[in-house]
C-alpha cells in the first residue's frame, strides 16, 4: 500500500504546495514596473505577460524549494503554525517536490528566454540572479534566510528587481522613475515575509533558523513590519513631488484603512495561529497597492 508521500499527488496537493496566498508577491511588481514604463513608451503585451509568468514561477518554485528545505531542516515540524506545508505533511516526497521545484524554475527561464530576444541579453542576468535567489532562500549549502538576510533579499529581487526588471523590459532601459515606483511594493513584499517570520519565530529558533524576529526578538519584527507598512505609502508623496512618479499614485493611501487593521493586530500582541490571517491579509494589501500604484500611472 502506497503512503501518501509515495502516492502520486494530485493538483490539489501542488496547489497547496505552491502557496496561492503568497503569489500576489509576484504580481504587483510586474503590474507596477510596466505600468510606470507606460509613461516613456508603448506598453507590450508580449513582455508583460512574460515577465508575469516568469515572476510566478520563480515565486512557486521558490516555494516548492521553501517547502522541501525547511522540512529536511527541521523548520517545519510538528508544531507547525502556518498551514500545511506537503512535505512535512507527507503529501509529497523530497524527491517529487526537488523536480517540482526544477520545473518551476525551468518554466520561469523559458518566460526567461522569450525576453531576453524582446529586451536584450541584460535581461539573462535579471532572470538567472532571481531564480538563485529563490532558490537559495532556504535551500543549498548556505540559506541565506537561515541567516538573517531574507529580509534583505526579498527587499532587492522580490521588490526592487521585480518591479525594475519588469520596467526594463518594456521601456528597455532603467530611469530613476523605475527606482521610485519600486520601493512602495518593495516595502510591502518585505512585510509580507517579516510576518511571517514573527509568527514562526518559535519554530525557526528550535531548527536554527535565525530570522530577524529570532535575532532581535518579536518586538523588533513589530516594529520592522509597522516601519515597512507606514513606508510604502509614505514615500509617494515624497516621489511625487520630486517628480518621479505621477500625482495619481496617491490612491494608492487608500490602502492606510487595511493597513491600519493589520497594524492594530500585529503591535497589539497577536502572535502564533492568530497571525496567519495576518499574513494573508497583507498580501492581499501587497497586491492592492500595487493595483493602484499602477492604475495612478495609466490614468
Amino acid at each position: 500500500m502506497p503512503t501518501a508521500a509515495t502516492a502520486a499527488p494530485g493538483p490539489r496537493v501542488w496547489l497547496l504546495a505552491a502557496r496561492p496566498a503568497t503569489l500576489p508577491a509576484a504580481v504587483a511588481p510586474v503590474l507596477v514596473g510596466s505600468a510606470a514604463a507606460t509613461v516613456a513608451v508603448d506598453f507590450r503585451l508580449g513582455p508583460f505577460l512574460a515577465a508575469l509568468l516568469g515572476a510566478v514561477f520563480i515565486q512557486i518554485g521558490a516555494n516548492y524549494a521553501n517547502d522541501r528545505a525547511d522540512f529536511q531542516r527541521g523548520a517545519d515540524d510538528a508544531g507547525r503554525l502556518g498551514p500545511t506545508r506537503a512535505t512535512q505533511a507527507g503529501l509529497v516526497s523530497g524527491r517529487a517536490m526537488a523536480i517540482a521545484t526544477a520545473l518551476s524554475f525551468a518554466l520561469a527561464a523559458g518566460c526567461g528566454v522569450y525576453l531576453i530576444l524582446a529586451a536584450g541579453w541584460p535581461v539573462l542576468a535579471v532572470g538567472v540572479a532571481s531564480i538563485v535567489a529563490g532558490y537559495l532562500y532556504t535551500a543549498g549549502p548556505w540559506p541565506y534566510g537561515y541567516h538573517g538576510l531574507g529580509d534583505l533579499f526579498v527587499f532587492a529581487f522580490f521588490g526592487v528587481v521585480a518591479v525594475m526588471g519588469s520596467y526594463f523590459v518594456q521601456a528597455e532601459r532603467l530611469t530613476w522613475e523605475a527606482a521610485a515606483a519600486a520601493m512602495p511594493v518593495a516595502c510591502t513584499v518585505t512585510a509580507i515575509l517579516v510576518v511571517n517570520n514573527l509568527r514562526d519565530a518559535a519554530s525557526d529558533r528550535r531548527a536554527g533558523k535565525r530570522t530577524l524576529a529570532v535575532i532581535f526578538g518579536p518586538t523588533f519584527a513589530r516594529g520592522q513590519y509597522a516601519f515597512l507598512l507606514l513606508a510604502a505609502p509614505a514615500l509617494i508623496p515624497i516621489f511625487a513631488a520630486a517628480g518621479l512618479m505621477p500625482w495619481w499614485s496617491m490612491q494608492a493611501w487608500l490602502v492606510l484603512p487595511a493597513a491600519a487593521l493589520l497594524l492594530r493586530a500585529v503591535l497589539g500582541g497577536a502572535e502564533g495561529r492568530g497571525l496567519n490571517d495576518v499574513l494573508k491579509r497583507t498580501g492581499q494589501l501587497h497586491l492592492l497597492l500595487g493595483v493602484l500604484l499602477a492604475l495612478g500611472y495609466l490614468w
